[in-house]
């Protein structure tokens, strides 16, 4: 069951692993701590879904430094290469598209980053990896009102911050 989710969240099998050898250890680590006051399921279940949010965002980190030194690698004199001379060096005839989407991609990852645990979480779940806002509410031991809450102000958060990357404005 936590090895599925994780890997829903996560979409690679070697990730999944990772982040389900994390959390299986948090949880062993973290037994004395449990407390009760919810499912033992409900528990474990966030703390892999905490492992897999963890493994996005070091997953997110060394793409972020991949591409810096690609980049760095494009001028002579050891400067990065701007938008511009990267799109003329590449052979691809949709370059300018591909850089656009993936600086859209880039944004919406760090805005994500910005919303707190618990809205990111709801948001993953529901509009990422397209779970029943029941079955969210079960696994996060919260209501279904809770759910959508949490889901509305995320969904508000991340349009009023990318509003401007979407409309075509990227600062």
């Amino acid at each position: 069951m936590f090895h599925f989710s994780i890997l829903r969240i996560v979409k690679d099998p070697s990730d999944a692993q990772d982040a389900l050898q994390e959390a299986l250890l948090s949880i062993y680590q973290d037994l004395p701590r449990f407390e009760g006051r919810s499912q033992f399921s409900s528990w474990a279940y966030r703390i892999c879904v905490n492992a897999a949010l963890q493994v996005l965002r070091s997953r997110k980190r060394r793409q972020e430094e991949f591409m810096e030194d690609f980049a760095s690698q494009g001028e002579d004199d050891g400067r990065p290469m701007d938008a511009e001379a990267m799109l003329e060096w590449s052979t691809e005839p949709d370059a300018l598209l591909h850089l656009e989407r993936e600086e859209i991609r880039i944004r919406m990852m760090r805005t994500l980053d910005l919303l707190p645990d618990a809205l990111r979480v709801v948001f993953v779940l529901k509009d990422i990896e397209d779970m029943d806002t029941q079955e969210i509410a079960k696994q996060l031991n919260i209501s279904q009102t809770v759910v959508r809450q949490r889901l509305h102000r995320a969904r508000m958060f991340l349009q009023a911050r990318l509003r401007p990357v979407l409309s075509g404005r990227l600062s």
